[in-house]
């Protein structure tokens, strides 16, 4: 057996695994059905063999008619009862595959999604996972349906080609051989084709991401102010006109000569057909057949063409479908890049030691620049440390290292003495209240927007509401048309959207429900005028207390009270110190200040600086 079809029949146990996992009951039903409508469809052809000859039968002896016209009868009514039944199997076969196919497309979306989750920041970087990740969700969630289906139509198929194959090789050897004629043929074709399809899927994958990305990028929300400002919209409509023309002339161009040949074939199976009904009828003419065997051939050998195409398309469908399918077994394959933990810590309810950052440098997936060099630092147990610095300098990258989002790819850190790599990631993180600069709007009620920071808590845990007034936004949910129930967005009937300012309250509200030992600020105020930024950093200085704190921001009356600011440059710790001790060094971080400061106070700037 080789590889490739060793590789096909992995994956069509995969779906088989895949659909048995979410609708069992379904695809038993679906198998059950099939094979039900195999044998009605072979009774239905004897039946009417019967019934002709009943009624010849009557023809002939009228003196029996009585008889003969009771028995036919009795066989039209079994006629009719096979037809009803084949038709309420066919609604039957329609309701369990549109219940399973909803049943297997929901699990194989929350399989992506689990995934998605699993992995690190780190495949975000990397274009080829978002190749990747688009023909999964775009061909895996009716792909295993389609393989299960296709396995029971060629079940079906074989059942009743066996039968018209026994049938018609009795008497008309030929006529079963006159079968797969056209047949074969079409059934590597369609191969063929799918093999082509795949292949330019895989090609063009990024060019469908871009023309999905400028669909959004003129009908979302988030940019419906730039793209009217600037006049944006006829371009991009423009630039996803001409990206989507190309993409489709690709693919009609393969479609036109995949029909064309499909016609050439159909137009062959057509003349062995009619072949096959001439000489039907001539052997009738001759009497070396009864009508009824006239009526049979012709129908078993109609049924057969039709039989033997439905068990070859099943073939080539199960083959088609399996190699899209590949799609999914490469997501679900991709692993986290960070080592797995042989004994994970647990995690603490308070920090003991510290952190360390132990010439710790770093570099994103995919770029050979480094964002951080050789950093070495200690955050105390209960110190409130700032990190200042120009866009770029480092900034983020450090928190997001402190998070465990990235591994450090030179150095190490560790809290309490233990490398951050060998705890467990969700203990870990549990130590953790984070308020990132690009935080989320979560279109839901405010308490969930608040309770998400903390969601082993009750619902309505009365912690909720003291965080919301620690962060001084209770007074404004209170104010909404249905208080703590409202849902922030109004992308939903009775919904109101927030301010900049009021939504980064939210946040922070979020961010101190979980009552962590180490909180991390992601320029927390940066959305505030200058009384509100005065109010929450009062609000985070009461927040914070006794516990470790890590503040970015590039406004420097929120850091100039931390016990300590560190410095970024480029990648480098450039300084650390208190503010005094920084002002008095005259260093970057009095350069940085005293401009900030002399945006306000001119002749202060002035002072400073001479």
């Amino acid at each position: 057996m080789t590889s490739a079809l060793i590789a096909r029949r992995r994956v069509i146990m995969q779906s088989l695994r895949l659909v048995w996992d979410a609708a069992p009951g379904w695809m038993v039903a679906g198998w059950s059905i099939a094979l039900l409508q195999a044998g009605l469809g072979l009774g239905g052809l004897y039946l009417t063999k019967l019934v002709v000859d009943a009624v010849g039968a009557v023809a002939k002896t009228p003196q029996d008619g009585g008889v003969s016209l009771a028995s036919a009868l009795v066989l039209v009514s079994g006629l009719a009862a096979v037809a009803l039944a084949g038709s309420l199997l066919h609604w039957l076969t329609a309701l369990v595959n549109e219940a399973q196919a909803q049943c297997v497309s929901d699990h194989v979306q929350e399989l992506i999604q689990r995934k998605s989750i699993e992995l690190d920041l780190a495949y975000y970087e990397n274009a080829e996972y978002h190749d990747t990740l688009h023909r999964a969700q775009q061909e895996a969630p009716y792909r295993p349906v389609a393989i299960v289906n296709g396995i029971a139509q060629a079940a079906q198929g074989g059942l009743i080609l066996v039968g018209l194959a026994l049938l018609l090789a009795a008497t008309q050897w030929g006529l079963a051989l006159a079968l797969l004629v056209p047949a074969l043929p079409a059934m590597f074709l369609r191969m063929r084709y799918a093999r082509r399809v795949h292949a330019w899927q895989r090609q063009s994958s990024a060019q469908q991401r871009l023309a999905a990305y400028l669909h959004l990028l003129v009908t979302a929300a988030a940019a419906a102010k730039e793209i009217r400002l600037f006049d944006l919209g006829s371009l991009f409509v423009g630039r996803f006109r001409d990206l989507r023309r190309r993409l489709r002339c690709e693919q009609l161009s393969m479609s036109g000569r995949h029909c064309l040949m499909n016609l050439c074939l159909s137009a062959a199976a057509g003349l062995v057909a009619f072949g096959a009904y001439a000489f039907i009828a001539y052997r009738a003419l001759r009497g070396e057949i009864t009508v009824g065997a006239l009526v049979l051939y012709y129908q078993a050998f109609h049924r057969g063409q039709g039989a033997l195409g439905d068990f070859f398309s099943s073939l080539a469908g199960l083959y088609e479908n399996s190699l899209f399918l590949t799609y999914l077994r490469d997501l679900l394959a991709l692993n986290p890049r960070f080592s797995p933990v042989t004994r994970a810590e647990s995690a603490r309810a308070a920090i003991g030691q510290g952190i360390v950052f132990d010439k710790v440098g770093f570099c994103y997936p995919g770029s050979a620049r480094k964002a951080l060099h050789d950093i070495s630092l200690t955050i105390n147990p209960g110190e409130h440390l700032a990190l200042v610095g120009p866009n770029g300098s480092g900034k983020t990258t450090l928190v997001k290292l402190l998070c465990r989002l990235y591994a450090p790819t030179e150095g190490r850190i560790t809290l309490d003495g233990v490398d951050l790599q060998d705890f467990d990631e969700a203990a870990l993180r549990r130590m953790m209240s984070v308020v990132f600069q690009d935080f989320i709007r979560y279109h839901a009620s405010a308490r969930e927007n608040i309770w998400f920071g903390d969601s082993v808590l009750a619902a309505d845990d009365p912690k909720i509401a003291v965080a919301a007034r620690a962060a001084e936004v209770d007074r404004l949910i209170a104010e909404l048309p249905h208080g703590y129930d409202t849902i922030l967005s109004n992308w939903f009937e009775g919904g109101e959207d927030l301010s900049a300012g009021q939504w980064q309250r939210i946040a922070i509200a979020r961010a101190f429900v979980r009552q962590a030992p180490l909180v991390i600020l992601d320029e927390p105020t940066s959305a505030l005028d200058a009384f509100s930024e005065h109010e929450v950093l009062s609000t985070l200085r009461g927040l914070t207390r006794n516990r470790t704190s890590v503040i970015v921001s590039h406004r420097f009356s929120t850091v100039r009270d931390a016990d300590r600011i560190c410095v970024l440059e480029d990648g480098y710790l450039r300084e650390l110190g208190a503010h005094n001790e920084l002002m008095a060094r005259r260093g970057a971080y009095a350069q940085m200040f005293t401009l900030q400061a002399g945006a306000y106070f001119p002749s202060q700037k002035e002072s400073v600086c001479g």
